[in-house]
């Protein structure tokens, strides 16, 4: 088994950082990570059948700093639906959190999505990955159901296992995996037991009150073990939903694409009305909000580089330059390097449907002066915070990276 020793160094980070709080309620033990500004309506994020509240922990990390308010919790030994949303709204009530923002990956996007339909007051948006609408499929293929409770603990772990891919996997989907199953490793029978019986105990998802344009879909393109034709239902239940593909990510692209998955995610908070308020972060050296009339973002050529092609941007202006440039009324820009032509990425950026839909979100625009391909935030924005500028340098490198945005 993998300890915190052996594990990732930004894991070990976040668990030097941010306290994990276990709070009974009734018979049960919840263990969630909670991080961010508590002004800010939380994301709560629910694992799958493999997870626990610490597969998140670059989300937690990453988000909270960017001033979201992070909540990841283990599901707890429940076994039934009734009980899964009756202990839910409980924990919630525990913690005094009333409107929240669901993301569920696998059975946990199934559990989002059934909390949304019985407790439609409480949620307020939905961000589903690899996720499914139904549970007879996984009934259907676990003949051994009616003794799942009983099961000894080493089939329990033998059976969660072999649904993740083994074999040749690309270097960042293997170390997902090998963390994954670390976490595996922690999980007692009863835990294990209980959620693959929320998973084959049976249920649909019904009509939900919550707008298709309040759920975003993330899927990835590789493998996954979600069959692919319960992921085609999941979209077609939700034709105006935002979808955001990954090209590359596995079974767990929280931990192997994090940053794009953060992307999304961010980029669905603030679509739903979410506000960041990260002069909130302890510590934080911010600035909270810029004139769009007063910054643009530049891109500049460098020298080029055969070994590197792809667009890189590293964000050349400090927190005090721009505090400094903003008291003295002038023009703050941001220029990103480049070791690729910039026009051609530019227009690939801008050339794509679903690049000119993210870009609208953020409220950036492209122009030409005298020949110069640049970004400008749109003047109809009031203000601007400082991570849309990550955001804008995020999308810009996945665009030369060949990834698809939505």
């Amino acid at each position: 088994m993998k300890g915190v020793s052996s594990a990732p160094g930004d894991y070990v980070y976040f668990k030097s950082q941010v306290p994990l709080h276990r709070i009974p309620i009734g018979t049960k033990q919840w263990r969630y990570y909670d991080f961010g500004p508590k002004a800010v309506p939380p994301l709560i994020c629910l694992p799958g059948t493999s997870g626990t509240a610490d597969v998140y922990y670059k989300q937690v990390m990453s988000l909270s700093t960017k001033g979201y308010r992070v909540i990841s919790i283990d599901i707890p030994h429940v076994w039934n639906h009734h009980e899964w949303i009756h202990g839910f709204e409980k924990f919630l009530d525990a913690i005094d959190v009333h409107h929240i923002h669901l993301y569920g990956t696998s059975l946990g996007g199934f559990l989002a999505q059934l909390f949304a339909q019985h407790r439609p007051r409480r949620v307020r948006s939905l961000i589903l990955s690899n996720a499914f609408l139904e549970t007879q499929h996984f009934s259907a293929s676990i003949p051994w159901v009616p003794i799942v409770s009983w099961t000894p603990s080493f089939l329990l772990k033998r059976y969660v296992l072999t649904g993740i891919r083994d074999g040749p996997l690309e270097p960042f989907i293997a170390d997902s995996v090998d963390f994954v199953v670390a976490q595996v490793e922690t999980l007692s029978r009863e835990a294990l037991a209980s959620r693959l019986n929320l998973t084959v105990d049976a249920a649909s998802i019904g009509p939900l009150l919550l707008s298709d344009s309040f759920i975003t879909i993330m899927d990835t393109n590789d493998y996954c073990a979600i069959p692919q034709h319960l992921k085609d239902q999941l979209s077609e239940k939700y034709p105006g939903a935002r979808r955001a593909h990954l090209k590359t990510g596995g079974d767990f692209p929280f931990l192997s694409r994090p940053d794009e998955v953060n992307l999304h995610i961010q980029l669905h908070l603030r679509r739903v009305g979410v506000e960041a308020r990260p002069e909130l972060v302890c510590g934080a050296n911010v600035v909270t909000a810029v004139s769009p009339s007063n910054i643009h973002c530049e891109l500049t050529k460098d020298s080029p580089n055969d070994d590197q092609t792809s667009l890189v941007g590293v964000i050349k202006v400090r927190e005090s330059e721009v505090c400094e440039e903003q008291k003295n009324g002038g023009k703050v820009s941001v220029c990103l390097g480049a070791k690729s032509d910039v026009s051609e990425d530019l227009d690939d950026l801008f050339e794509d449907d679903k690049n000119r839909s993210l870009a609208s979100d953020l409220g950036i625009t492209e122009t030409s002066q005298s020949g110069e391909k640049r970004v400008d935030h749109n003047q109809e924005h009031e203000e601007i915070h400082p991570e849309s500028l990550g955001v804008l340098q995020e999308m810009l490198l996945s665009t030369a990276s060949g990834d698809v945005l939505a």
